[in-house]
């Protein structure tokens, strides 16, 4: 299942979207978001693995709200406007649709995401309870779960810190979330996820973690006072 929202201030342009979408059973709709605000309050809260992006938007564009996000999940733009798709690929979407686009481009454009999820779902395997392997550029490395501290979203990237070494991963924080397991693991930031054995000191919104300082993000206070209580 790709589940995805809509982020577009013409009405017409949802209603065509969802019709597609209708057609291809593994696609679920997340939120109708008619201005970049509305997206960045959903996700602040929510995750999902695509989101349709159009461009000209009244108060912030589309590519100065991908900007936004520390850690973006899949981004087909659809827009009217041809001129931006190399700005668009620079900042690392998966697709362009230029409007209007027919059925059969807007299923290409799906395929190919479809493609990276599962590329991205390989590049962080469950081997037991007590490992997982991570990719770094060629190499895959068997990580030991009781030696990870924490994971840290960086851009397209996760930054994942051990006892001895930190790991970049081209992968998402999300897809961490789906493997690790609750009952050690935390999400205290949208940008971070800890291990709770290693915590050692929590002091307002702070979490000390060895010579690691981690913010707890207001929407995430409540996994903390739950933890403590």
């Amino acid at each position: 299942m790709i589940t995805y929202i809509i982020i577009d201030d013409e009405t017409a342009s949802h209603d065509i979207i969802e019709d597609y979408s209708s057609n291809l059973p593994y696609l679920s709709l997340q939120k109708h978001c008619y201005n970049a605000f509305e997206a960045i309050e959903y996700l602040n809260q929510h995750q999902v693995d695509l989101v349709f992006l159009d461009i000209n938007m009244p108060k912030l564009t589309g590519f100065d709200f991908l900007k936004t996000l520390s850690n973006p999940p899949k981004i087909i733009v659809t827009t009217a406007y041809k001129e931006f798709a190399l700005e668009g690929y620079e900042l690392n979407i998966d697709d362009y649709l230029l409007k209007p686009f027919s059925f059969q481009r807007f299923v290409t454009a799906i395929q190919k995401v479809q493609g990276t999820l599962s590329l991205h779902s390989q590049n962080v395997k469950n081997i037991d309870d007590s490992s997982i392997f991570l990719k770094d550029n060629k190499k895959h490395y068997q990580v030991k779960l009781k030696d990870l501290l924490f994971l840290e979203a960086y851009g397209n990237y996760v930054k994942v810190y051990l006892e001895h070494q930190m790991i970049i991963t081209h992968q998402t924080l999300s897809s961490f979330e789906e493997i690790l397991s609750k009952k050690d693991f935390i999400k205290v930031h949208k940008s971070f996820i800890i291990a709770k054995n290693k915590i050692e000191l929590i002091e307002g919104n702070r979490i000390t973690i060895k010579d690691h300082k981690i913010p707890v993000g207001k929407i995430y206070k409540p996994n903390i006072n739950n933890l403590l209580s």
